[in-house]
């Protein structure tokens, strides 16, 4: 009965590690998301200033 407990226990704390990490990974994701969208939308607006050709839908 006391190993299915510990295993019991093992096993809830393996999923939370592995959610801990899940989260982790995702963070640095949306942050890096986050930077490269500023990024691209500042070049966008500086190319659109500097006299970029406009693309227009024909």
């Amino acid at each position: 009965m006391i190993l299915k407990i510990i295993g019991a226990v093992i096993a809830i704390w393996l999923a939370f590690a592995l959610l801990g990490v899940l989260f982790s990974a995702l963070k640095v994701l949306l942050i890096v998301a986050g930077v490269v969208t500023i990024g691209v939308l500042g070049y966008g607006a500086i190319k659109t200033i500097s006299g970029g050709s406009q693309k227009q839908i024909r």
